[in-house]
């Protein structure tokens, strides 16, 4: 039995992909080791700083956010009161908690696994040091990883090419989906009645989900269609503002964060599924909604590209194109059955459980816990998590 430390400076109840994917893999590797979760307080509601269920230790350490930027001064102590032994999983998709990690394994002469989940664009004032950051800092904490967890090979060619992280350190690990996302296809929804065809967002209200472009191409679309935007963030009150402006009332429902059984509820209630974001990683609600057999448009960008190709729709990230889609959608439901039919069929090929194998398999490979079976740098995902 492993220790193993989640690291990540976000954790459920704060919304987003991330949190969802390190909640997710925690969950699963529980029973067969001792796993800590290391992150923040930051979205924590009211949570507390320490608590262990099903098996996982959670520790939050009180952060504060500076530019997107989480920062939390004590959550290296965690670090360093853990066993030497103990496998160092860090979850990447923030600056500054992967220098803070990489310093702490330095200083205890320990290996790291780093989990890159999406490579962030500029935003904001502080925006223009980014691109400084990832050269000078984060490139070097990339080369000084043991190995990294990539979403997709696209993903791993890009890690290669633009950080020089070495190719026999790159191993695919792709994200999953739970069991209770599964749903079967439904019969013809309401909108063959003369209802408006009912489409689903699910995701953070942030720069880079830009459900503001979703709001101008629903401005343009003809047929009949409603949207509901399950998510929260620092952009609310901008796309409430947005939604007004652009006179589309009732047609847009903010609907909040949704968790647990109102999340489902919510895929269970929808005709079809839109993503409409600037990048991805591999997004988390469009495998979800895969598997509650919803049809998917998505943009054509880096993450949901790979993912969405072959299964659903993409569409050029721009107002118009996505509301020509998105007329497409509610005026044909043969190709609505259609593409409902695919994403089940797609769904199936991706579970947690095996995507928390092929995690172990990638500690044993970088750790040196040789088992009979040990993955390939950057090698497809074993059946049942293709990526």
């Amino acid at each position: 039995m492993r220790t193993i430390l989640q690291v990540t400076p976000y954790y459920p109840p704060h919304l987003g992909g991330l949190e969802r994917v390190v909640q997710h893999l925690a969950h699963e590797l529980a029973p067969r080791h001792r796993v800590r979760v290391v992150t923040t307080t930051l979205g924590a509601g009211g949570s507390g700083r320490l608590a262990t269920a099903d098996g996982v230790t959670v520790r939050r350490h009180r952060a504060l956010e500076l530019a997107h930027t989480p920062l939390a001064p004590g959550l290296p102590g965690s670090l360093l009161r853990a066993p030497r032994s103990a496998v160092l999983h860090l979850h990447c998709a923030h600056a500054l908690l992967p220098e803070l990690v990489a310093l702490t394994a330095r200083l205890r002469g320990q290996r790291y696994l780093l989990h890159f989940h999406l490579d962030v664009d500029a935003s904001g004032p502080l925006g223009r040091l980014l691109p400084l950051y990832k050269k000078h800092l984060f490139g070097r904490v990339l080369r000084g990883a043991a190995a990294v967890a990539v979403l997709t090979e696209a993903q791993g060619e890009f890690v290669r090419a633009t950080y020089r992280v070495p190719a026999e350190r790159i191993f695919v690990v792709p994200n999953g989906v739970g069991e209770e996302y599964f749903m079967a296809p439904r019969p013809a929804s309401r909108a063959e009645h003369g209802e408006p065809l009912r489409l689903l967002f699910v995701g953070r209200l942030g720069a880079q989900k830009n459900v503001a472009r979703l709001l101008t191409a629903l401005s343009l679309v003809r047929e009949p269609v409603r949207l509901r935007v399950a998510g929260d963030g620092e952009l609310r009150g901008q796309l409430v503002e947005q939604a007004a402006r652009l006179g589309l009332g009732e047609r847009v429902e903010f609907a909040g964060g949704l968790l647990g059984a109102e999340l489902l509820d919510a895929y269970a209630r929808a005709d079809a599924f839109v993503l409409p974001s600037d990048k991805e990683g591999m997004p988390l609600a469009v495998l979800e909604a895969m598997a509650a057999a919803l049809p998917v448009l998505a943009t054509e960008v880096p993450g949901s590209a790979e993912l969405v190709r072959g299964v659903g729709l993409l569409a050029a990230p721009e107002p118009a194109a996505l509301a020509a889609a998105i007329d497409r959608l509610a005026g044909d439901a043969e190709l609505r059955a259609q593409l409902a039919e695919r994403s089940a069929e797609t769904a199936r090929r991706y579970s947690w459980a095996a995507v928390a194998e092929r995690v172990e398999q990638v500690y044993d490979a970088v750790f040196g816990m040789a088992t009979p079976t040990s993955p390939t740098p950057t090698s497809t995902a074993p059946t049942g998590a293709a990526g």
